[in-house]
């Protein structure tokens, strides 16, 4: 009888075998456009653990393949944040698996936690929380040929897996190579941050070069990437702040600073083609009386009035940012080319994922929070 139990598990662990170890088995690794050739030194030193794991009884392969992840299995408070022991996945055909480094904490994990952002439901517990990391490729798909065991990557990942935990999947199209000049913990705050900021200034903004921009919170994780990703496209760049922030947002290149605190901004700044709104509430309602004829407002919180729009004759939307690994690309390299300055404010450990979102809340955070999931 426990010969037929040792069998059954040597097999469920064969079957949970990554595309990684069927290539380790095979002395061959996918390359870039090419076909498979010898592994390299530093693959041939992981598929060396990977056997020397697989040769030991069935317990312990078993602990080659379990993690460690931050789960809610309801929603609520911090409280409900727990790390658990769970399956590491195994990438489909597209995907690729990271081994996470470091993962950044966003208002929308908040949000998420507490059962308030319609995406993730009750039907989706246990979940895993995050929405973008840093780290390496562990283990690659059959069709994946854009990146190799090892590349250091970040990604901005779909609501269908979670940040928050040692190993993840993601679409290979939502994944981009890091940039060379940030570590871990640079390159996880930027993701979602980074595509919020790009898709809301271009693709529903229309933003382009000489056209004028107030951006609401500029000294916040997405509000100091717009900042510099406005003024990389040649804007002129206006943004609303508090005064203990005058001078970050200044550094990043704004042209105009109005301190909401003691200004208001209708009464200091000309119409623009664009108004960026992170804030929301009575800030976007004035914010019609500042926008061109023909300009935009566009939230990534409540939809702006369309009647009101309309007799103003200007634009409005509201949308959610999508992953995308070609736009993420292009913003890591405006990153090595010294044009957009990534900002972290503070750093926690997994196990402080509560103090961490906590902080994020409550605290006056100029830049990005993250987690430092592995060293």
């Amino acid at each position: 009888m426990v010969f037929f139990i040792m069998l059954k598990l040597r097999l469920a662990g064969c079957r949970a075998k990554t595309s990684l170890q069927r290539q380790c088995s095979d002395g061959a690794v996918p390359t870039r456009g090419r076909k498979t050739e010898s592994t390299t030194a530093r693959e041939q030193s992981f598929c060396s653990a990977v056997s020397a794991l697989e040769s030991r009884d069935p317990g312990h392969h078993r602990s080659f393949i379990i993690m460690q992840a931050v789960r809610i299995h309801r929603f609520g408070g911090p409280e409900v944040m727990t790390i658990e022991e769970i399956d590491r996945p195994i990438p489909s055909a597209n995907e690729v698996l990271i081994k996470v480094l470091a993962a950044s904490v966003n208002p929308v994990d908040a949000k998420m936690r507490e059962g308030k952002y319609p995406v993730v439901t009750e039907k989706d517990l246990p979940y895993v929380l995050g929405r973008d990391v840093s780290g390496q490729i562990a283990a690659a798909g059959d069709n994946v040929s854009s990146f190799l065991i090892g590349d250091d990557v970040f990604a901005f990942l779909s609501p269908d897996h979670g940040g928050y935990e040692e190993f993840v999947l993601a679409r290979a199209d939502e994944v981009a190579t890091m940039p060379k000049s940030l570590d871990a913990v640079g390159a996880a705050a930027v993701p979602l941050a980074g595509i919020t900021a790009w898709q809301g200034l271009f693709d529903h903004g229309g933003l382009r070069s000489g056209k004028r921009v107030l951006i609401h919170g500029g000294a916040g994780g997405v509000g100091h990437f717009a900042i510099q990703l406005a003024k990389d496209k040649g804007a002129w760049v206006a943004t609303t702040v508090s005064t203990a922030d005058r001078e970050f947002v200044s550094d990043l290149g704004a042209d105009l600073v109005i301190d909401y605190k003691s200004e208001k901004f209708e009464d200091v700044i000309e119409p623009v083609d664009l108004v960026f709104d992170l804030i929301g509430g009575e800030t976007q309602d004035r914010s019609f009386d500042v926008v061109k004829p023909g300009g935009a407002l566009i939230s990534t919180l409540k939809e702006p009035d369309k009647a009101r729009a309309a007799e103003l004759s200007i634009r409005v939307g509201r949308y959610t940012a999508q992953p995308n690994g070609s736009q993420l690309q292009e913003i890591a390299e405006l990153i090595d080319q010294g044009k957009v300055k990534v900002v972290v404010a503070g750093t926690f450990k997994l196990s402080e994922v509560g103090q961490a979102q906590t902080a994020l809340k409550e605290n006056h955070i100029r830049g990005k929070v993250v987690l430092k999931v592995a060293d």
